[in-house]
């Protein structure tokens, strides 16, 4: 990669932690979207399984793959994700965000399930990055403001959580979604597609079926991160759309600088 051309910041749709195994369009768009993006020096990946109070990273030499689940396939428990770490990624996201650096933390099922379909091969280095379901939509923006630098040093920001992630109304093999999801959706696509960062910040009012779509924050909040690394007046980009299990949305974009000829496609 050249030093005038940066990635674009992206948000995946991760679904069930089953996606891996499934045969699914998620799971197939997933598998191509490594090639798509080309490779980056490194990747930060912000996790809406990883939730602090205060923003943090991992600074993992080696991190470790977490099963964060339980009562699914044996199979699932037996993958790994092998990549190196990335402490001087972490070090730097540290710099510009004031986030604390934690050694421990490794790949959760929202970094590693996506990571494994775009990038197989496990040889990019990565540090993961937290969210804070205690603080609004809009301090995920800015936090994702004080990251941009690292578009144009060459790194993949990869936030991954979900476009509609209600459990509660889970139906395992439903493809078909309610109103209440589509809605949702359909609200997402408009307002990103304006650059609307104000209601992106302000969801929960900004849009009725909010709640519905998102009974807790965490799932959504990596999406306002990668909002907020594409800049001031961020540029969108979907890359999928879908739902699988009737209420998981499966919806990705990418984020690029408006006005900003040197971010890759």
């Amino acid at each position: 990669m050249s030093d005038t051309t940066a990635f674009p910041s992206v948000f995946v749709s991760h679904g069930a932690p089953t996606l891996i195994l499934e045969n699914s369009a998620g799971r197939d768009f997933l598998a191509g979207l490594g090639r798509k993006l080309g490779r980056p020096s490194a990747i930060l990946a912000v996790s809406a399984h990883w939730t602090t109070r205060v923003p943090a990273v991992s600074g993992a030499r080696a991190p470790e793959t977490v099963h964060d689940f339980y009562g699914f396939p044996d199979a699932l428990y037996r993958m790994r994700y092998p990549a190196p770490g990335a402490p001087a990624l972490a070090e730097r996201a540290a710099q510009l965000t004031g986030a604390a650096v934690d050694p421990s933390q490794g790949l959760d099922h929202g970094a590693w399930v996506p990571l494994m379909l775009m990038y197989p091969e496990a040889d990019i280095p990565v540090a993961q990055f937290s969210v804070m379901p205690y603080r609004s939509a809009a301090d995920h923006i800015a936090l994702g403001r004080l990251l941009e630098p690292l578009r144009r040093e060459g790194v993949l920001i990869l936030a991954s959580g979900g476009a509609v992630h209600n459990l509660r109304e889970f139906r395992f093999g439903g493809n078909s979604a309610a109103p209440w999801a589509t809605n949702f959706a359909g609200w997402l696509d408009k307002t990103l597609e304006a650059g609307d960062t104000d209601a992106v910040g302000n969801w929960l009012e900004a849009c009725p079926n909010a709640r519905r779509a998102h009974p807790t924050d965490e799932h959504f909040l990596p999406l306002p991160v990668a909002l907020g690394a594409a800049g001031p007046q961020p540029k969108t980009a979907r890359l999928h759309a879908g739902f699988e299990h009737g209420s998981l949305g499966m919806h990705a974009y990418a984020f690029t600088a408006h006005n900003a000829a040197g971010d890759a496609a």
